[in-house]
């Protein structure tokens, strides 16, 4: 299976990316915004998005424009996180940060561009809808995670509290908001876009939601892992940055071995939650997708 899977990401990655390249093609604000949105990525939210659709029941290509919404606003989230006022960091993805190649104002704009354009992506997602409430409950999914339930909640935690220390519990509460929220709505929002072709069990949405909060508490903690282990030319952005600011990671209170137990553990728990859904298509794959992220070294 581990070929099989492996294709059905690389195809899954392919179409994401096919799709994404449409937008954005103007020069000026626009121009900023695509440099951002293509700058490379894995593209794991929309591929959840898709695959979760496909699990439940639904057509990939049911998934894909709710996918790439969410990656419009991943984008937006990434190059505000960037700017001097939040991370002030230079480098993402091995390329400068959009405000170091277009300046802060524009950088800000496309930011906000890109925002707005999740949400018209996800809305104006073409249908017939079996369930023409679906994009609207979509884009519903999409606000409570990025806005001040979800990221920017985390993301004002997390930048209020630079140089002092946080709990482990302070800690888990901040991403929880911060990164597991957006992929918590790139669940769920694949689950719905089946439900919105007629298909869909109810537990696999629960099951969704489950799966994306112990996932994200894995994907975090991977990545703290990583700043504090891996090279700037490895991962693409600068290693080291949590400890030259100062920043309470899962590596500062727990130490690296802890840490990758816990990846372990709250991977276990994201498969777990998969078996309590009744998925008509194979979840195999999204058990498999994060076992992959666990262990990913950028």
């Amino acid at each position: 299976m581990e070929q099989e899977y492996s294709q059905v990401l690389a195809r899954c990655q392919a179409r994401v990316e096919a799709r994404l390249a449409e937008s954005f093609t103007a020069p000026g604000l626009e121009e900023a915004m695509r440099y951002s949105l293509l700058a490379g990525g894995k593209r794991i939210r929309p591929v959840l998005t898709v695959q979760f659709c496909k699990a439940a029941g639904g057509a990939e290509e049911d998934g894909l424009e709710f996918g790439c919404g969410v990656e419009m606003l991943h984008t937006y989230s990434l190059i505000h996180d960037d700017l001097p006022c939040m991370d002030n960091d230079d480098l993402r993805r091995g390329k400068p940060t959009c405000h170091k190649a277009y300046g802060e104002c524009t950088a800000t704009l496309a930011g906000d561009a890109l925002q707005a354009a999740a949400f018209r992506t996800v809305l104006s997602a073409p249908g017939p809808w079996t369930d023409p409430a679906v994009p609207g409950l979509a884009a519903l999914s999409l606000a409570r995670a990025a806005g001040e339930l979800g990221m920017c909640a985390g993301q004002y935690w997390d930048t209020l509290g630079d140089g002092r220390p946080h709990t482990l519990e302070e800690l888990t509460a901040i991403h929880t908001r911060k990164t597991g929220a957006l992929l918590t709505a790139a669940c769920e929002m694949g689950v719905l876009a089946a439900r919105g072709r007629g298909a869909a069990d109810p537990s696999c949405l629960e099951a969704a939601r489950d799966y994306a909060g112990n996932l994200g508490m894995a994907f975090q903690i991977r990545d703290d892992v990583l700043d504090a282990t891996s090279t700037t030319q490895a991962l693409g952005k600068p290693a080291g940055s949590d400890e030259a600011n100062r920043k309470t990671t899962f590596v500062t209170l727990l130490g690296v071995p802890a840490c990758e137990k816990l990846v372990e553990d709250y991977t276990d728990r994201a498969a777990a939650a998969l078996r309590r859904g009744s998925w008509p298509g194979d979840a195999g794959f999204l058990e498999w997708l994060a076992r992959q992220l666990a262990w990913r070294s950028n």
